[in-house]
């Protein structure tokens, strides 16, 4: 389950103050609904997919006992 900031707190800062988790959560669920939505969440899911790539993808770099190479956001 998701646990962090919702989308009505998100949508008031610039994605560049989000942080992983975030990206990778609302990522995820719009990439989901995506054939559903309008010209608003279309545009909000390109800025998240813009700020992921500026950022360099959401690829962990190496793994440990702890952790894998994905980001989770739960």
């Amino acid at each position: 389950m998701y646990v962090g900031r919702d989308m009505t707190e998100l949508s008031m800062i610039p994605k560049s103050e989000w942080n992983n988790g975030e990206l990778a959560f609302f990522h995820h669920s719009l990439q989901q609904i995506a054939p559903y939505l309008n010209s608003e969440g279309l545009t909000i899911h390109t800025e998240i997919i813009k700020e992921i790539e500026y950022r360099g993808g959401m690829k962990r770099h190496e793994a440990d006992s702890n952790h894998g190479t994905e980001i989770t956001y739960d």
